[in-house]
């Protein structure tokens, strides 16, 4: 009888091990040094285990800058297919789009990724729907810090008795406060656009307030 346990853990590819190697630089968590990643995406649904990721959309962000011309968008090969929610985001299970595997997906996105934070509106979600798809090809979860636009939206408000705070606020609704086009919703990069117009304008409005640190917004 062996002394040690077999390690039944499965080896893991080596651009796992690049996205995980990214992570040993410590961040600075500068905010106009540091880069983030604006991402949505669209799905089946929003059962976590039974749903599945349509499109992927991703925007980089620096500064006071959306750098459009370094976006990323990829289409996954539809395992599963919901004719109510494709209503919504428009992707046709036999259409003209260009699709991929999931795991081909999930390697792009964490190249694309690397260390940067993450920022995505109800973040949790779309996290959530990442992971899940990552566990099925027994990847562990991501391991970015992670911003929500709906949180900071709410932290960007004056706190006054006269003004009552929602618990919830709509991407719809961000549009509407900041007069952003609303022309590509329901789509991964639009929406990743839309979200990425609101973070800024809502990080200007956060700048103004005397305890304004990106880091304790991660915490």
């Amino acid at each position: 009888m062996g002394l040690f346990k077999k390690n039944t853990r499965p080896e893991l590819p080596d651009f796992w091990k690049t996205y995980e190697a990214s992570f040993q630089e410590k961040p600075k968590y500068i905010w106009d040094r540091q880069q983030f990643v604006v991402l949505d995406t669209e799905t089946t649904g929003f059962d976590f285990e039974e749903d599945r990721i349509l499109c992927i959309g991703a925007l980089l962000v620096q500064g006071q800058t959306i750098l459009v011309k370094e976006s990323f968008e990829v289409y996954l090969l539809q395992e599963r297919y919901n004719s109510e929610t494709a209503e919504i985001h428009g992707i046709l299970k036999r259409g003209k789009l260009q699709k991929i595997p999931e795991l081909k997906a999930l390697k792009r996105l964490l190249i694309y990724l690397g260390n940067r934070i993450i920022v995505a509106h109800h973040t949790q979600f779309d996290i959530t729907m990442i992971n899940r798809a990552l566990r099925r090809h027994n990847l562990p979860q991501l391991k970015n810090k992670t911003l929500d636009t709906a949180i900071l939206y709410q932290r960007s408000l004056i706190k006054s008795k006269l003004l009552e705070r929602k618990a919830h606020y709509s991407l719809d609704e961000l549009a509407d406060k900041f007069n952003i086009s609303k022309k590509d919703r329901h789509t991964a990069i639009g929406d990743a656009y839309i979200t990425a117009i609101a973070f800024l304008k809502i990080v200007s409005k956060l700048k103004k307030k005397k305890d304004f640190a990106l880091k304790p917004l991660l915490e």
